[in-house]
């Protein structure tokens, strides 16, 4: 339980401001109808974005989990701390989206786009350190999914205009700093426990 619920809550904060959150949230505002008194975004967009959210969760689980499996548990320990400086590192990256002039309306490619932006990015990389030191991965791979799905639910409903309000890099960087701090406790604890 402490796993889905500590890697729900970390996904969804870390998404925040994501390359793939910024590309929701900019064709839910290009695409949105604005005839009647009411915006109405796109729905598909939503329901693509959140399972391309469950593909990318189930991946980075699969694959933490993988690797953990062949790796004695100081070097899983290890390979958790360098996915967690390795997220870091993605946070503190400046995310630049250009803007689509003319946005596609074809789900396949938007989702390849999402899809891809995703699977590299400091979000899925919490998912894959969790799966890596978890006792049941596949609670990391819920509360993933369901933290990736909150960031994109979040991006299409408020839209771009919205979202880029927000001290997206402040909140970013303060997330950087923190798994930052987490992957040298947990590296040192690899590198000097008795075990």
């Amino acid at each position: 339980m402490d796993s889905f619920l500590f890697c729900l809550l970390l996904v969804a904060g870390i998404a925040l401001g994501a390359r793939d959150q910024m590309v929701i949230a900019q064709l839910s505002d290009a695409l949105a109808d604005r005839s009647g008194p009411f915006v109405r975004r796109p729905v598909p967009l939503l329901v693509l974005g959140c399972v391309c959210a469950v593909i990318s969760a189930g991946v980075m689980t699969y694959a933490g989990l993988s690797l953990a499996a062949l790796l004695p548990q100081r070097a899983a320990q290890m390979l958790v701390a360098f996915a967690l400086g390795l997220a870091a590192f993605e946070l503190g990256w400046p995310v630049r989206i250009k803007a689509a002039h003319e946005p596609t309306r074809s789900l396949g490619a938007i989702g390849l786009v999402i899809l891809w932006r995703q699977l590299g990015d400091g979000a899925r990389f919490v998912i894959f350190a969790f799966a890596a030191g978890a006792v049941y991965p596949l609670a990391a791979f819920a509360g993933g999914a369901l933290g990736g799905g909150v960031a994109i639910a979040i991006g299409w409903m408020i839209g771009e205009e919205q979202l880029t309000r927000w001290p997206l890099n402040v909140i970013r960087r303060t997330f950087a700093l923190c798994l930052i701090v987490a992957a040298l406790f947990i590296g040192l604890d690899a590198r000097y426990s008795a075990y």
